[in-house]
């Protein structure tokens, strides 16, 4: 993996994070590379760890996964990759630019900053869709070490907290203190960036149960179930966001168990394993959102045996959820455990599913008695 250079040349004052700092020097030594090759007349490149499944390796050590040591390099005296490094070099510019200012947008922002012409008489842009410069952002993700964020790049918020713990926000020019044990039915947005600016302090929870569904996060905060059982309830309103992922690594860190509690299906636990070992499209940034640690409390098909009820509740699998289940069967970090195994395989056989909703069956609040017989009783899943 290439890493330019640093600097040692600090940010502006109120720039936020070391990493913000790092990706400022980072990406003024990228440009210091390419000025010394071309004053060295040698073809400017950039070289960076190969994004593709087949250099995608899981950790058993760590229980994550991550990128191999495949690389690939970009250069500009190239017919096929010379475009292709302009818009690179275009994109870093743009980053520098907005760590220097100390301004942050969406990375739907960055692309209007560079939908432009080429110059009068070249009738191109540097970019003419969004799905060309995404990419880009990546490769300088990985060939620089940084995260997104860090080049201040945001993305759209999704994922709700409530708990008994408190936020200190920098923003702007203020320090806020955000109690998220005090915002009601709301309960506190996760933002899509929970490193730079963000400290989390006066922790005071037992452990962090993350719900998937916003309906059932909405169905236990009205019971103040995180207040009753003195946990962290998150919902990341299906599939789980970089930031929302990165908060619950976080919060493993500081030593809280993390139990999650998806839907009885291929989807629902697939979003649970990318909680757990990170996903194969960002496992560059495997060891900052995965949480090894995470343990799966339901819904799960052998949930059919122990409540009777359940049985009434199923639903069809659809042929994508099926074929789904085989796929997931054949990731070795998963088919590793027999538990998981059976699962799927029942999924497979029966072409069932559970829904989480299921559990309000009996009563609305027995969800919660779910819940909570699964983690005193350790009946969870690896």
């Amino acid at each position: 993996m290439r890493k330019a250079e640093a600097t040692g040349k600090a940010a502006p004052e109120g720039s936020g994070s070391d990493g913000k700092r790092d990706a400022r020097a980072e990406l003024k030594g990228l440009a210091d590379d390419i000025i010394s090759s071309i004053d060295r007349k040698e073809n400017p490149k950039i070289v960076t760890t190969t994004r593709t499944k087949s250099n995608v390796i899981y950790d058993d050590k760590e229980g994550i996964l991550k990128l191999g040591d495949s690389t690939e390099e970009r250069t500009f005296v190239n017919v096929g990759q010379a475009k292709r490094f302009m818009q690179t070099m275009a994109v870093a510019a743009k980053c520098y630019k907005f760590v220097t200012e100390n301004l942050h947008t969406s990375i739907r922002g960055l692309f209007y900053q560079l939908k432009y012409s080429l110059g009068e008489d070249i009738d191109e842009n540097i970019f003419n869709e969004q799905g060309e410069s995404n990419p880009l952002i990546e490769d300088l993700e990985v060939a620089l070490n940084v995260k997104r964020e860090d080049l201040n790049l945001n993305a759209t918020r999704k994922g709700i907290l409530a708990g008994n713990m408190k936020v200190m926000d920098s923003f702007g020019d203020e320090r806020l203190e955000i109690d998220t044990a005090r915002l009601g039915r709301s309960g506190w947005a996760i933002p899509s960036d929970v490193d730079n600016d963000i400290e989390f302090v006066d922790v005071k929870a037992k452990y962090v149960l993350v719900v998937e569904k916003d309906a059932i996060w909405q169905r236990l905060n009205e019971d103040k179930f995180w207040q009753k059982e003195n946990c962290i309830l998150i919902s990341p309103q299906g599939q789980a966001t970089r930031g929302t992922r990165r908060i619950i690594r976080k919060l493993s860190d500081m030593g809280l168990p993390i139990y999650v509690f998806n839907d009885g299906d291929a989807w629902g636990w697939y979003i649970y394993w990318t909680i757990k070992t990170g996903s194969i499209n960002l496992a560059y940034i495997g060891s900052d959102i995965a949480t090894p640690s995470a343990r799966f409390i339901g819904v799960t098909m052998s949930d059919l045996e122990k409540y009777d009820f359940l049985k009434k509740m199923t639903m069809r699998a659809s042929e994508v959820d099926v074929k789904r289940a085989q796929e997931m069967l054949g990731y070795p970090w998963i088919s590793k455990h027999k538990e998981w195994v059976d699962e799927l395989k029942k999924v497979i056989k029966t072409k069932m599913k559970l829904e989480q909703d299921t559990l309000q069956g009996p009563r609305l609040t027995f969800i919660d008695d779910y819940i909570r017989e699964k983690i005193k009783n350790k009946d969870y899943l690896p």
